[in-house]
């Protein structure tokens, strides 16, 4: 997220990836890793480009200051290191930062609202070489992410499901007993919105699949776009891919069943499970 920003503030500014370099005493290569978020951040440095780049707003400057600090600072997901791959330690990052998580979700229910059992039964299918360890360990992540819709501070959650996400048998009758009646309890926080996509709508905005955006507490931060695939995910934050994925998710919630019908129809999954 700080990358981005330094990014689009040089970019504005009109400066060179060299010129960058020069101020805080780094080669055009070393700006460039920084943007990408590839290596750790100075704060002196930080501010220095923030200086270059004509960035004077106290209350800005102190946002992307925070960030640096935040950067710099391991999380508390970083002990799961050794099952949690690059690309996905990013994302739980930005989630971890994150005011609104609004997700469109096609295969699976979303992780930040799956039961104990359904995610050790979807964690074991996807890693069916892992050792028991491991699968702990993974499930204990995924509950541990979920602290926060019931913690302080706790964000807004807007989740919508795709009817198949909810009729595909995942780890058995009981376990998906168990999961429908997790969503019931769950759509009961006041923080948390779930509606589902039926199959009787046919075809709907996000047909391309599965994706999250991210927004920030801090106006001036862009929201990100999350899409993940098989070996890795893109992060997007550029205004008009952001756009695309907002008028998708706008057109979803629109179109999908409304909260309080999709509380029914996940009682009529329950009774026919």
């Amino acid at each position: 997220m700080l990358g981005s920003q330094l990014r689009r503030q040089r970019e504005a500014r009109g400066v060179s990836r060299q010129e960058a370099g020069y101020v805080i005493r780094a080669s055009e290569s070393k700006i460039s890793r920084l943007e990408l978020g590839r290596v750790s951040f100075k704060e002196r440095d930080v501010a220095d480009l923030l200086t270059l780049y004509g960035v004077t707003d106290p209350t800005e400057r102190e946002a992307l200051l925070q960030l640096a600090k935040d950067a710099n600072t391991p999380g508390w997901w970083h002990r799961y290191n050794d099952v949690l791959p690059g690309w996905f330690q990013t994302y739980v990052g930005l989630e971890e930062s994150a005011a609104l998580i609004r997700t469109y979700e096609l295969q699976f229910v979303p992780g930040l609202l799956q039961s104990e059992g359904y995610a050790r039964s979807v964690i074991k299918q996807g890693n069916a070489d892992a050792a028991e360890h491991e699968i702990d360990q993974r499930v204990g992540l995924r509950m541990q992410r979920q602290e926060r819709l019931t913690g302080p501070e706790a964000p807004r959650l807007w989740a919508v499901l795709d009817e198949g996400a909810l009729r595909r048998p995942i780890g058995g009758p009981e376990v998906m007993r168990g999961q429908f009646e997790h969503l019931i309890e769950m759509s009961k926080l006041p923080n948390v919105t779930i509606q589902i996509m039926p199959f009787r709508f046919g075809g709907h905005a996000a047909e391309g699949g599965a994706f999250t955006i991210l927004r920030f507490p801090e106006q001036d931060l862009p929201d990100v776009v999350y899409v993940e695939n098989l070996t890795g995910a893109m992060y997007l934050d550029k205004r008009d891919d952001v756009d695309t994925y907002l008028q998708a998710m706008e057109r979803l919630c629109v179109d999908s069943e409304t909260p309080e019908r999709t509380v029914e129809l996940l009682g009529d999954l329950l009774r026919e499970t």
